[in-house]
């Protein structure tokens, strides 16, 4: 471990999850990385998913690096590839730890990254799910100037509601909850596996975490989150917006997707009466655009009767939305 070590903070544990497929590019920079950080890691939980290049190679090696220094480390090799969110649950699944990181492979870690983020668990016992903003890199790892909440047009509004523990309010309408900046309780496994089918796995975590206790935003950058053309989620600039915005997908397939989703939502919260009363709302919401009729006459009635409802104000982008429903976007 590099520099001056802390130990854990109020004695929570915390565990990084990495997880890898062919990322042996960048992967040395990402493990360089946690090898910097300031608060010790008492757990590392290295998993490959079939990569054929070096990247299980780099894994064992700083797996035996570590274990030489006292940490605990659990090693694992997928032989075929499984994909990143089925991939993540596995791994998530084999931590033991009362705070969990989730660390893609092509990232760099600010040093003081835990540190920051483990006070904010010991200092809020209701605090389930906290994520940063990231600074944007380019392939080199050169700033682009951009940081990501910059480019996902994280309003000021969306902050204080997440400062003041409506994430599942704000989460209900869009996620702004990225993996490779967010960390969460290990509880937070129990409510949220098994992952559903049509969410990436840290907006379901955020999602889940937000209907059970606090969910919260650090507005600095605690990460350089690289973008290039190789990532499995999430690099380039179009990818970031392609995944919490659905831009580069046909707009009712956006949709569609939308409403299975929330359907899968919906299951999820029907325990919790006032939290499924919102799901379902927003399932009306999502419902009621996909199914609008033709461009015609009938299809403004349709609009004007989801503008009364609010809908598009309390899930959408108001009268902007409204307006692409009437224009017969696809």
């Amino acid at each position: 471990m590099a520099g001056a070590v802390m130990t854990g903070a109020n004695g929570l544990r915390c565990a990084v999850v990495l997880c890898s497929w062919n990322g042996g590019r960048y992967l040395p920079q990402q493990l360089d990385s946690l090898r910097a950080q300031t608060q010790r890691i008492d757990q590392y939980v290295l998993s490959d998913d079939g990569s054929t290049d070096d990247s299980w190679d780099l894994l064992q090696s700083f797996a035996q690096e570590q274990r030489a220094a006292g940490v605990d480390v659990v090693l694992h090799r997928n032989v075929e590839a499984s994909g990143y969110v089925h991939h993540f649950e596995q791994a998530l699944a084999r931590a033991d730890a009362d705070v969990l990181f989730t660390c893609d492979q092509d990232d760099a870690w600010h040093p003081e990254k835990i540190a920051t983020m483990l006070a904010g668990f010991a200092g809020d016992p209701s605090l389930l799910v906290l994520h940063s903003d990231a600074r944007l890199v380019d392939g080199a790892g050169v700033p682009t100037g951009r940081g990501l909440f910059d480019v996902l047009e994280v309003t000021p509004r969306e902050l204080a509601a997440m400062h003041r523990g409506d994430a599942f309010d704000v989460l209900l309408r869009r996620n702004i909850v990225t993996g490779a900046t967010m960390a969460l309780r290990r509880e937070v496994l129990a409510l949220a596996t098994p992952f559903a089918a049509h969410w990436a796995h840290d907006e379901w975590m955020a999602m889940i975490a937000s209907m059970h206790g606090r969910v919260d935003t650090l507005e600095r950058p605690l990460i350089d989150y690289r973008q290039h053309g190789g990532n499995q989620i999430g690099a380039r600039e179009r990818s970031v917006l392609q995944k919490h915005f659905g831009i580069g997908v046909s707009r009712r397939d956006y949709l569609k997707r939308q409403v299975s989703r929330l359907e899968e939502l919906a299951a999820k919260s029907l325990a919790i009466p006032a939290i499924s009363e919102a799901v379902e709302d927003r399932l009306s919401y999502a419902k009621s655009r996909r199914d609008l009729p033709p461009p015609s006459f009938g299809r403004i009635g349709h609009v004007w009767r989801e503008l009364q409802r609010g809908g598009y104000h309390r899930f959408g982008s108001g009268l902007r939305s409204a307006f692409a429903d009437l224009a017969g976007l696809d």
